[in-house]
């Protein structure tokens, strides 16, 4: 499970989205739905993310927040001696959702689908 404590414990106050950017961007790519999100490469780089929060929103017992995150995505091929293709980073983007429970921090992402 993803607690998200430190933006919890910044909620309401002045340097949440900081905190929180911060936060996400410390995850571990396997704690994101990255791979969901590629629309060229087919494998998540392990190159540092970046994350611009969109909106934040207060439930009665959730803060919702929406974010998009840029990262890089590449094509896995053969690696053949021969094989003319360099393995480079492609720029990928995706949108999540953010459900980060007001009293635990545990936290739910999930790809927002445009």
């Amino acid at each position: 499970m993803i607690k998200l404590d430190k933006s919890l414990q910044a909620w309401g106050k002045k340097g949440f989205r900081t905190i929180l950017k911060a936060e996400i961007e410390s995850l571990s790519i396997d704690q994101l739905p990255l791979q969901k999100g590629l629309t060229t490469g087919n494998y998540v780089s392990d190159a540092p993310i970046t994350v611009a929060i969109h909106s934040v929103n207060e439930m009665q017992k959730k803060i919702i927040v929406k974010a998009g995150i840029f990262y890089q995505g590449i094509i896995g091929g053969c690696s053949c001696t021969d094989d003319p293709t360099p393995t480079s980073d492609i720029n990928e983007y995706c949108e999540v959702q953010l459900e980060i429970d007001k009293v635990s921090a545990n936290t739910v992402i999930v790809l927002v689908s445009e």
